[in-house]
Formats: C-alpha cells, structure tokens, sequence
C-alpha cells in the first residue's frame, strides 16, 4: 500500500472506532441504568431505546450514500458526525427513557458507515481495498472489546450522561480528524445518472446485502444467549467477560490476515469468502450442540469472530468494486442499511426466541439462515484478479 493509501485507510478506521466506541459504551451498562430512570419499568421502551439506533441507521444509509456520490464524501461525513454528536447531547441532558430514545434515533441518523467505506474505495487501489476493510473490521472489533473493559469502569465514575458527552467529544475528534488529517479525496466519478432501481436489481449487490444482513443478525442474536452462557457454564462473571473477548478478537483478528492477503494475492476470494460463510455456519451449529462446554464455547467464539472479521473486511470491498462507479455510495448506502436492519432484527429476534423458544432455538434459526447464504454464496462467480491501477503517493 502507498503512504497515501495507508493513511487515508488508518484515518478513516479511526474515525469508525472513536464512532463505534461512542456507541459500543452504552451497550453494557444502558439496561442497569435504565431501571434507576421513572420509565426504565417499560421493558418495551428500553428495548426500543437500544434499537432505535439501527432503524434510523437503516432510514438514512442510502440517503447518506446517495448524498456522498452527489455532494462529496467528506461533506457528508462531517455532517453526519454533527448529527450524532447532537444525539449524544439530547441524550446527556435527558433523565427518562424517552428522552434517551429520542437522543439515539438523531445520532443514528447521522448514517456516514456508506460515505467512509466508499471514501476507502475512492483512496484505494483494487488490490489493496480488502487490507483497507480489514482496517476498519479490525478496529471495530477491538472498538468492541475495549468497551466491555471500560464501559463499567465510565459509569461509575462519571455516570451515564458523562458516557454520553464523552460520546459527543469522540464525535468531535472524529470531525478533527477528517478535516486535517484524511487525504483529500480523489474526483468522484461523474456519468450519467445511475437510478437506485439499477443498485437495488443488481444481482451480486443482492448477494451481498443478504450476507450483510444475516452476519449481523447472527452477531446480535447470538450475543443475547452467549454472555448468560459464559456465567452458567463457564463461571466467568459479567465484569471479567472482556478476559474473553479481548484475546478473542485480538486474536481472530490476526488469525484473518493471512486469508486475506493470500486470497488477494492469489485471486481466490471466493474461496476465502466460501470458507468464512461455511465457518459461520459450523459455529452456530457449534453453539447449538455445545454451548455448556467453556473450552468449546470459547473455542466457538475464536472461530465466530474469525468468520466475522473475514466477512467485514471483503464484503464492503466487494460492493464498492461490482457497484457502478457512479453510484459506489448508493450501492454501500444499500448494504449498510440491511446491515442496520440485521442489527436491529438480531436483537429483536434473539430475544424473543430465547424468550419463548429457548436459547438452542437462536443458533438454530442462525445456522439456517447461514446455510440459506452459504447456498447463495456459492452460486457467485469467481473473482478475477485485482486490477494493479496506480495511486498518488
């Protein structure tokens, strides 16, 4: 990669971690808080608060996407960055529920996920791209680990409205850095209109947005059974889950890279992209037969988040390279939305059939819909090798 490239790519990761972090502090500690609230008794409407956040998400991605094609890429970014600092504030100020709901749905609204991802796409070279994904998947992921560390830590000293304000300053610094320290971004392409219909037919694009969907979907759900299951089974207690996750994803993570590398190296993405679905599988299978085994349920995880990591780093780059020049930010605009959806549908779902089903039911459905997209999946044509385009220094 070009220091133009390694630069652009490492500051747009860091823009989706200070982001992802602002929004990964509630997660752990938002129900405990919501009982001390007068409306934290509607199980319902706290559970609404926490997903709000995706469902305006999924509102906003193509308008966000579509936006970043005609007005520019950083524009739009910092735009939508004002708008979930604005949430974070709306929320800091409220003492209700209600009030925290309304603040989440504005900051989910500032939907930029399609705007960054095409901003790498424009910065990189077809050759470099999946290391450019990898970087944010990776950042993400370790966002994610670190804020079960810290989460709890924040919250008792400095409260839930401070956790939401330090919200707000991570936005701002996000802002300081795509103004001063992102490259400046290259001419998007201009043609002849591209109309979303043409995004929404295209069929590799449908593949695509499917797998996204039910990747996220299996992620939340499955995170509804898991954490209960490491107290059960394996008597790790709440507070010590990150000794879990930390090495987890830490190490998933570097176990991804050889993966990535050779099957870019080598043109068999397809290949790397068919294992990693077919790994997701065999993990919700996994969960299904042996989540009272610590060593297998630990295991399962290292694997789980293996399969997620490959999964997040090709499939952005994969859109951004089968969507019409023209129309890259419609096209991850539309990715990102089913992505929202699956977050939001993940958690709806996870709950309700862990609820009235049980907790097998979960990775049941999960390895079902895996094995409908492992299907899918197959059916994709090979990939050629990247094209080796040239990129400013």
């Amino acid at each position: 990669m070009s220091r133009h490239e390694i630069l652009a790519s490492s500051s747009l990761a860091s823009i989706f971690a200070l982001r992802m972090l602002g929004l990964f502090l509630i997660l752990p500690i938002f129900a405990l808080h919501a009982k001390t609230l007068p409306d934290g008794g509607n199980l319902t409407l706290v559970g609404l608060a926490m997903g709000i956040y995706g469902l305006s998400q999924a509102c906003a991605q193509i308008p966000f996407g579509i936006a970043s094609d005609k007005f520019g890429r950083k524009r739009i970014i910092v735009i939508g960055l004002i708008l979930f600092a604005l949430g974070a504030l709306i929320a800091a100020a409220s003492h209700t529920v209600m009030g925290i709901l309304i603040g989440r749905a504005v900051q989910g609204a500032g939907a930029i996920s399609a705007a960054l991802t095409a901003l790498i796409a424009d910065s990189t070279r077809e050759q470099h791209r999946t290391k450019a994904m990898a970087m944010v998947g990776g950042s993400i992921g370790i966002t994610f680990a670190l804020s079960l560390v810290i989460a709890p830590v924040l919250y008792q000293s400095i409260g839930m409205s401070g956790i939401f304000i330090l919200t707000a300053v991570l936005a701002v610094a996000a802002i300081a850095v795509v103004i001063w320290v992102t490259p400046a971004a290259p001419s998007i392409v201009q043609g002849e209109k591209i109309p979303l219909r043409v995004v929404l037919k295209n069929p590799e694009l449908m593949r695509l947005n499917l797998g996204v969907f039910v990747l996220h979907l299996s992620q939340v759900a499955m995170f509804v059974v898991v954490p209960s299951a490491l107290v059960q089974y394996a008597n790790i207690p709440l507070a010590s889950h990150w000794k879990v996750y930390l090495p987890v994803v830490f190490g998933s993570f570097i176990a991804m890279l050889p993966a990535i590398f050779i099957g870019e190296k080598q043109g068999k993405m397809k290949q790397v992209f068919i294992f990693a679905i077919a790994l997701l599988l065999l993990v919700q299978l996994g969960f299904w037969q042996f989540l009272d085994k610590p060593i297998v349920l630990i295991a399962l995880l290292f694997a789980f988040f293996l399969a997620f990591n490959i999964l997040e780093a090709s499939q952005p780059s994969l859109v951004s390279r089968m969507a019409p020049p023209a129309a890259k930010g419609a096209a991850l605009g539309v990715y990102n939305t089913m992505q929202a959806l699956g977050l939001a549908s993940g958690g709806f779902l996870g709950g309700w059939l862990n609820q009235h089903a049980g907790a097998s039911t979960v990775f049941i459905v999960s390895a079902a819909l895996s094995l409908f997209w492992l299907i899918i999946a197959g059916k994709m044509p090979e990939l050629p090798r990247r094209a080796k385009t040239a990129v400013a220094e």
